[in-house]
């Protein structure tokens, strides 16, 4: 893989409208070689190929799902609507905000 340069750095900077000063586009070059440093130590690992991919970030976490209960009655909407300032029927009405 070709390092980047500084002509690379500012071509996508214009490419993403982003203009970068001469000490962010140092900045950005450092931060790339850092980045390359250290995929180059992770792909240099002895035997990183017979490592699995992980599915999820906690492949080990257990999802316990509990039984569906519909012995929870709620709140009625009538109770809910006791809340607005302004309704009709089962409708809130609210300010218009949109011209």
């Amino acid at each position: 893989m070709s390092k980047f340069t500084k002509e690379m750095v500012d071509y996508y900077a214009d490419k993403l409208l982003i203009g970068l000063t001469l000490e962010e586009n140092e900045m950005v070059l450092k931060e790339f070689d850092i980045i390359e440093d250290s995929m180059n130590l992770i792909a240099n690992m002895p035997g990183i190929e017979n490592v699995e991919p992980m599915t999820h970030c906690l492949d080990d976490f257990t999802y316990e799902l509990r039984s569906d209960d519909d012995s929870c009655s709620g709140t009625s909407i009538e109770e809910l609507l006791k809340n607005c300032d302004s309704y009709e029927d089962r409708e809130v009405s609210v300010p218009k905000v949109v011209g």
